[in-house]
């Protein structure tokens, strides 16, 4: 399966805790199992299939990292991860398989399954894992749930953006994070029943997708992963503690 691909490796400004913590000046130059997480992505991506690949970041460390690389370019991060992704699937265009830097034991099979799940008629494709897969994987993991219907799921770090349409989805997010100080604006953008409905608990997984990507302007799409270990990725040093112990297990 060929495919193309963005790596979202940009800064959000600061010292970054988990960089700071590895004694590395970014996330991705983090060694990990004797590699650094950009290369292990850009492996993961590479034994996926995937026939070309953007890296979305301003770090000079990292582009440096990356010369040499067949089918591998850098480009420019922007202020955001959303406007990154737009400027990312501008320039390369659709479809495009979407993950970040930080995704440090992501594995070829979980995108084939992924891109084999993902509907054939929907515009945008988001992978999630049950809580039960994750536990099973990673009992010792702390994420993040979201509650629905028909129970509790991490996201995986993975997208799929299938056509341009997608692009609305994403100029959608952009207005969501500059409307976030405002949240009473946000729920008007997403509806207040809806909300409603989510916060008693009566919405699913695919409802709440459906009903987002509506008001996005997209056919939205939720996949279920069957690999619990991709629901971890190293957003803090506890996380790149365990990621190690998992490695080196």
């Amino acid at each position: 399966m060929s495919f193309q691909a963005l790596v979202l490796a940009g800064s959000r400004g600061g010292v970054d805790p988990v960089a700071d913590y590895a004694g590395v000046s970014h996330k991705g130059l983090i060694v990990l199992g004797g590699q650094t997480l950009l290369t292990r992505v850009l492996r993961a991506l590479d034994q996926a299939g995937a026939t070309r690949i953007g890296v979305s970041t301003s770090d000079i460390a990292v582009v440096s990292a990356l010369e040499g690389q067949d089918r591998v370019s850098p480009f420019p991060a922007a202020g955001g991860p959303s406007q990154s992704v737009h400027d990312g699937a501008s320039l390369m265009g659709t479809p495009l398989l979407v993950t970040t830097v930080d995704h440090a034991l992501l594995q070829p099979e979980w995108m084939t399954e992924f891109l084999t799940k993902a509907p054939a008629d929907c515009d945008i494709a988001i992978l999630l894992a049950p809580e039960a897969v994750v536990r099973a994987a990673a009992p010792e993991t702390k994420r993040t749930y979201l509650k629905f219907k028909d129970g509790r799921f991490s996201g995986c770090n993975l997208f799929l953006l299938r056509n341009e349409t997608a692009l609305n989805a994403v100029v959608f997010w952009q207005t969501v994070e500059g409307l976030r100080k405002q949240p009473w604006r946000i729920a008007a953008m997403i509806g207040p029943m809806m909300l409603l409905r989510y916060a008693l608990g009566l919405m699913t997984l695919d409802e709440t997708l459906e009903r987002l990507g509506r008001a996005a302007g997209v056919r939205a799409a939720a996949v279920r992963s069957s690999y619990g270990l991709a629901a971890v990725d190293v957003d803090k040093p506890a996380d790149l503690d365990l990621v190690r112990m998992i490695v080196e297990r």
